[in-house]
C-alpha cells in the first residue's frame, strides 16, 4: 500500500484562527470527509500542521482554525489543506484526485483533476487537466528524453 493524495484545497485562504471549520461544499466537490485527517502547509509562513476536518456553515466560504493550528496562521494566509488514501500502486491510475484552486474571498476559481497513466512497458505518466478537460501541466522532460 502507497500512501497518495486524494484531494486538494489549494490556496484557500483563513477567515478566522478560532475553530477548524471548512465550508461543507468545497470538501463535498474536493471529496474530503468530516473528520477526515487532512495535512495543511502555510503558503505564508511555510507552518505545516496535521489535523481533522470539522464543516461549518454550508456557503459560508470560511477556512477557520483552532486550538494549536489557529496558532500556526493568521487571518489572510494562504493555506493547501490535503487529504490522502491508502491504495495498492496498480490501481493509481483509477484514483483521479481534485484540486481545487481559490480567490481572495474563497470563492472557486479553477476545478483540476490529478492523473496518472500508465504505459504498455508499465512506465507512468502524469497530468493536471482542467474543469474543460483541457491539460493544465505535465511533468517537465529531461534533455535526454527529447
Amino acid at each position: 500500500m502507497r500512501k497518495v493524495l486524494a484531494a486538494k484545497l489549494h490556496g484557500i485562504h483563513v477567515t478566522e484562527a478560532n475553530f477548524h471549520y471548512l465550508d461543507p461544499d468545497h470538501c463535498d466537490e474536493a471529496g474530503i470527509l468530516p473528520m477526515e485527517f487532512v495535512k495543511i502547509w502555510n503558503k505564508n509562513s511555510g507552518a505545516r500542521i496535521s489535523t481533522r476536518v470539522i464543516l461549518g456553515e454550508r456557503g459560508s466560504r470560511c477556512c477557520v482554525l483552532n486550538g494549536a493550528a489557529a496558532r500556526t496562521c493568521q487571518v489572510g494566509d494562504q493555506l493547501i489543506v490535503c487529504s490522502s488514501s491508502l491504495l495498492d500502486e496498480q490501481r493509481i491510475v483509477e484514483l483521479r484526485p481534485k484540486s481545487l484552486t481559490f480567490d481572495r474571498s474563497n470563492l472557486i476559481t479553477d476545478r483540476l483533476t490529478y492523473s496518472v497513466t500508465s504505459d504498455a512497458a508499465g512506465r507512468y505518466g502524469f497530468e493536471i487537466v482542467g474543469e474543460l478537460g483541457d491539460i493544465k501541466a505535465l511533468p517537465l522532460r529531461s534533455a535526454e528524453s527529447n
